[in-house]
């Protein structure tokens, strides 16, 4: 197990009971959550961490990112629930989505949250619904995968990540830290998955979508709560990358309250019993 790049923020006065754990999605790191979310959860109380998977952000594996798989994601994620201390819930993004997925079929955690999050049943549907929606983005998205970061037009990023309203200056900060995805993991994840495993149904899942989101439109997050019985919430302004666009305040606000109300209820029922 690789000695993993875990970035942490905690309050300054006596924390929540419950922590939260953020895995990001491909192409990016822990960086990702600690621009905005880390701080502003640990301001309301919450011990907030957010890891790097191998190969990504600064954990090591780098070198041999295109070996890794889905189980190995999973087993990171673990790693970063030990680490926590007390169980958390877990929040991934698009394909950290799909982790937050599997890793519950491992270990019952107090609840999760999907942001944009990759479906159960795989990539298929949304990357061909990409070809129709966005050739361009689509086209540049394979040159990313198969070429890497120094060989895509920095505006086909910036239209898959985010909506019109995120100023191009800050887009264009967040550049350098794009790098490769695993092709093993994306194989792992990209076809149809026409009988996804599916965690243990008692554990509470909250499933967000963006309304400008090119990757995973509504039909795929929709799709997603179905999986989990739930009702999806939308985020009509924004794009891809929720927890860096404008307005992202709203989106924190959102889970903040669906967290307290969660584990509040929890304790309730573990009291009850």
């Amino acid at each position: 197990m690789p000695q993993l790049e875990i970035l942490s923020r905690k309050p300054s006065g006596p924390a929540r009971p419950v922590p939260l754990l953020f895995v990001h999605g491909a192409f990016c790191g822990a960086w990702i959550w600690a621009e905005k979310f880390l701080p502003w959860f640990a301001d309301q109380g919450w011990e907030a961490h957010a890891v790097s998977l191998r190969g990504h952000g600064g954990s090591p594996g780098r070198e041999r990112l295109h070996s890794f798989g889905i189980s190995d994601f999973v087993e990171d994620v673990l790693a970063a629930v030990e680490r926590c201390g007390a169980p958390p819930v877990l929040i991934g993004h698009s394909m950290g989505g799909m982790m937050v997925q599997r890793t519950l079929l491992r270990r019952k955690l107090p609840g999760a949250v999907l942001m944009a999050s990759a479906p159960p049943h795989g990539l298929w549907e949304s990357t061909v619904g990409l070809a129709w929606r966005s050739p361009y983005v689509f086209q540049q998205m394979g040159m990313l995968m198969t070429f890497g970061a120094n060989a895509i037009d920095p505006e086909a990023i910036r239209r898959a990540m985010f909506s019109d309203a995120m100023p191009a200056a800050e887009a264009r900060r967040y550049e350098p830290y794009l790098q490769e995805e695993s092709r093993r993991v994306l194989m792992d994840i990209g076809g149809w998955i026409p009988f996804p495993p599916l965690p243990d149904r008692s554990i509470p899942v909250a499933v967000l979508g963006a309304g400008h989101d090119l990757l995973f439109p509504a039909d795929q997050v929709r799709a997603t709560a179905r999986a989990f019985r739930t009702e999806p919430v939308f985020f009509p302004a924004m794009g891809h990358a929720m927890m860096l666009e404008q307005g992202w305040e709203t989106v924190a606000s959102h889970i903040a309250g669906w967290v307290e109300k969660t584990t509040a209820r929890e304790g309730q029922r573990e009291a009850a019993d």
